[in-house]
């Protein structure tokens, strides 16, 4: 397979556009596409032995999760700020608790239903629910709570402040190693715990990692997230990202995530993917053959592991082995690498955002404000759909 690396396709990459999710012809239900001018993303490097601190302040999940539980919760409850993220479905709006002491901000998916069921999204939308309410990680976005009114579902998330790592790797062109290390470290601990729970992720990407305060790592949007105790045959994800097994419809587990992060490993070292083309198709047949390309900075150790991750027969990819992801640990790549100081979020992150508040937009696009009020009905028997959406959380 070749890749583009003319400087048609490398500009093409550092343009500000956002990818879309596809499940067959349709888009993932909250993968952020969006244009414009940019974020600000000014922020601290690390350079030396210390990062300075942000005055972001994060705040503990814990704390949003004391706040929240214990009571129903609906639209009116809420001071709603800025837009930080559009889809197809709606939008992702910053809040904070009307009439409360505490002004904690929190971030809020507005889901119209009829564009979910339009989109034959109801299975992805309950699934996200479902298995955001399971799982607690570091490196993991929280879900808070859920509720709906007759039109609209809305998933109540912990507020991440730092902007996309998208927008740092297109604003930095490609990444230094220790830093494409450092994300890297995160999601192999991310994906090691979703995985040991049989979910596989399936939307790896960097418009879908988030970056905290501290210049940590949030994996965000879990729409195409699955429990897969085996295999599963959806053809879902963003088509740059996607592992051979999925184009095959050959049934596909959790060695798709491990595709993905190498994938996502190159990209951030390249500053653009290995398999581009102009079309989906024409990325299809560049992964199925196989051929990658490497820019002649690349250290040798790095393209080692990416070949490793790139691997098209799933069994023998680095990750699926017996060891599992302790071979990814152990890659003499990551040499050095404290994974328990790096779980604990002790290892200073390469950047650390410039927001001045816990409610801090500026990392993120401006967008016309609304509530989705507009959303039109959907016949009754349809509510059913949804039924548990509101369920209290454990």
């Amino acid at each position: 397979m070749h890749v583009r690396v003319a400087l048609f396709a490398m500009l093409s990459f550092l343009s500000p556009r956002r990818r879309a999710s596809q499940d067959f012809e349709f888009s993932s239900l909250f993968s952020l596409v969006r244009r414009g001018s940019g974020p600000r993303l000014d922020g601290a490097h690390r350079s030396g032995t210390s990062v300075p601190e942000s005055s972001g302040k994060l705040v503990p999940v814990s704390h949003m999760k004391a706040l929240i539980k214990g009571r129903l919760w609906g639209v009116a409850d809420f001071d709603f700020g800025a837009t930080v993220g559009t889809g197809k479905f709606g939008r992702v709006r910053v809040l904070q608790i009307k009439e409360s002491r505490d002004r904690t901000p929190m971030a809020i998916k507005i889901m119209q239903k009829a564009k979910v069921i339009q989109l034959k999204q109801v299975e992805h939308v309950m699934a996200e629910r479902q298995i955001l309410a399971m799982v607690e990680h570091p490196f993991i976005i929280s879900l808070l709570t859920t509720f709906q009114d007759e039109t609209r579902l809305f998933m109540l998330l912990e507020y991440v402040n730092g902007g996309e790592l998208f927008s740092y790797l297109r604003k930095e062109g490609r990444l230094p190693d220790d830093s494409a290390r450092f994300y890297a470290g995160e999601i192999i601990l991310a994906f090691s715990y979703l995985h040991s729970m049989s979910i596989v992720y399936r939307d790896l990407k960097p418009e879908n990692l988030l970056i905290d305060c501290e210049g940590h790592t949030k994996i965000t949007d879990f729409g195409f997230a699955k429990a897969v105790p085996d295999r599963t045959w959806t053809l879902c994800g963003t088509p740059e990202y996607l592992a051979p097994e999925i184009i095959q419809s050959k049934g596909h587990g959790k060695p798709v995530d491990w595709w993905a992060l190498g994938i996502l490993l190159f990209e951030m070292l390249a500053g653009y993917p290995p398999f581009y083309d102009d079309n989906p198709f024409g990325i299809y047949q560049k992964v199925l053959a196989g051929k990658i390309e490497f820019p002649r900075h690349f250290d040798v150790k790095a393209k080692d592991l990416i070949k490793r991750l790139l691997t098209n027969e799933c069994g023998k990819r680095i990750g699926c082995l017996k060891s599992g992801a302790e071979d990814l640990k152990k890659h003499k790549w990551f040499k050095g690498m404290d994974w328990d100081l790096l779980l604990n979020r002790t290892i200073a992150p390469p950047f650390i955002p410039s927001v001045k508040s816990a409610d801090d937009t500026t990392m993120f696009d401006k967008y016309p404000e609304s509530m989705e009020s507009s959303a039109p009905a959907i016949p009754a028997q349809d509510q059913a759909l949804f039924e548990g959406f509101s369920a209290e959380l454990p």
